[in-house]
């Protein structure tokens, strides 16, 4: 999980795993997309795939990029507990706005 942590880190990183998340792209594709160099793009799909949120294939000449969704599946399991807790302390927050509610009538 600490490779997907550090690769998750980086904006540039997260914006191909948003245009990822929609649709396979290649990296000419995706190198449109960032504000970076070719070669930098090329630097943050390898780290990607490294992390295992990625896929590659080869069409041709092409090599397409795909999402890997189950690679976030552990950070996900994660996330779970802390979401369990602000959701409990949003749920609190609503019941004391109800009563501050009630409270001004």
């Amino acid at each position: 999980m600490d490779a997907v942590m550090q690769a998750l880190a980086d904006r540039s990183r997260r914006t191909v795993l948003e245009i990822l998340r929609d649709h396979p792209a290649t990296a000419g594709e995706l190198a449109d997309a960032l504000p970076i160099a070719r070669p930098g793009v090329s630097r943050h799909l390898r780290v990607l795939r490294e992390a295992g949120l990625v896929d590659v294939r080869q069409e041709a000449q092409r090599r397409i990029y795909s999402l890997r969704p189950e690679a976030l599946a552990e950070v996900d399991d994660w996330l779970a507990d802390y979401r369990a807790l602000w959701s409990n302390r949003l749920d609190a927050l609503h019941t004391e706005i109800a009563r501050g509610k009630k409270a001004r009538r």
